[in-house]
């Protein structure tokens, strides 16, 4: 099959989309890919729908989400789409559709997404499986991550020797380990650019740390890492999911810019160094992807945490596009009925499919 996979991360940066040739155990094509960024305005809906339901949520309400934020969300993803298939020649066959998260509670089986689906279907014209998460989360695993199955078909395809781990350092970070035996093990290990993001976002000195230089500029504070590290979630063993916002920033609220992000950037490294003592027999190779891959100071003080570190571009993939090729390789796993979440990486009791899918001109509509 020949199916377009979005994603668009808690970063909120924009839309990535990606083309792949796959039958959702193998990949035999990489298609053509782009990251459309939110323009400034659909960005300022998608953060403030966000933070009113992050707000509410820790009112014990539910909020549900606005007109607004899901027009944002659907025209963003469609031009996105838009901007793919013009790179393309023929027709897709499916659609693999994520939504923006703007919260993931999988104790409480909860998860919501900005986006309809069903709207997707009908703009493009091809089927879409969405909700991936959640009968995950219904039969009781953290809905999260997603990504390892199509880890494994990455690690198969450039033909690297295990144990290798693959880490994602969005506006999360997640492992996924690979064994000889062909075991598996994922989860969330910490935050890795969001709470970077969100100090420099707060502090009105741009979007992200270019190039890790406040970081670099600073010093870490010891009281205030030791305080962020000061939670049950770095000794409790996976299967086990974040949030962008299960950490506040209080801890570093008082520190410099500069130092705030050299500390916030050590949390991300110290938090990877506590999950690779979890995991059954350390890796040869970390094949890094998403955006923190770009961060220098981060790449360099993980080398010197976790051992041999390398973005996976060195080995001919797209970094920047691993999550959203995943959407499409689980789409196509979820139309031929392959499970896509594991016990060893969601806590699910037993390898389980997942996904609902959204025909042309379906008349139910719902919100991812």
């Amino acid at each position: 099959m020949r199916v377009l996979g979005f994603m668009s991360g808690t970063s909120l940066d924009g839309v990535d989309a990606a083309i792949l040739e796959t039958d959702g155990e193998r990949i035999h094509a990489f298609g053509p890919a782009v990251l459309l960024p939110f323009t400034d305005q659909q960005r300022a809906v998608l953060v403030s729908e966000t933070e009113a339901v992050v707000r509410a949520d820790r009112a014990g309400e539910r909020h549900v989400p606005s007109r607004a934020a899901e027009a944002a969300a659907i025209e963003a993803h469609l031009a996105a789409a838009a901007s793919v298939l013009n790179e393309v020649s023929g027709a897709i066959d499916l659609v693999g559709f994520h939504g923006q998260t703007v919260l993931h509670r999988p104790e409480r089986r909860l998860t919501i997404q900005l986006g309809n689906p069903a709207a997707i279907a009908d703009a493009l014209g091809v089927p879409v499986i969405a909700h991936m998460r959640q009968a995950d989360l219904d039969a009781g695993g953290q809905g999260a991550p997603l990504v390892p199955a199509y880890h494994a078909a990455l690690a198969e395809g450039i033909g690297v020797a295990r144990p290798v781990a693959f880490l994602n350092l969005g506006g999360v970070a997640n492992l996924t380990w690979l064994g000889q035996g062909g075991d598996v093990v994922a989860f969330d290990t910490g935050p890795a650019n969001g709470m970077i993001d969100l100090l420099v976002q707060s502090r009105g000195v741009g979007r992200y740390d270019d190039g890790g230089r406040l970081a670099a500029s600073g010093k870490v504070d010891a009281g205030a890492l030791a305080t962020l590290l000061d939670s049950d979630y770095f000794t409790r063993r996976g299967p086990k999911a974040l949030d962008r916002y299960d950490f506040p920033m209080d801890a570093v609220a008082d520190l410099s810019t500069p130092d705030a992000a050299a500390t916030l950037t050590a949390f991300t490294v110290e938090a990877l160094h506590l999950a690779s003592a979890q995991l059954p027999e350390a890796p040869d190779l970390w094949l890094v992807c998403g955006g923190g891959r770009h961060n220098p100071t981060l790449m360099r003080s993980l080398r010197e945490r976790i051992g041999d570190v390398r973005s996976i571009d060195d080995f001919g993939l797209r970094g920047d596009f691993v999550e959203a090729e995943a959407m499409a390789f689980l789409a196509a796993r979820s139309v031929r009925g392959l499970p896509i979440t594991f016990p060893g990486t969601t806590g699910v009791a037993a390898p389980m499919t997942g996904g609902r899918r959204f025909d042309p001109s379906d008349s139910e509509r719902v919100a991812a």
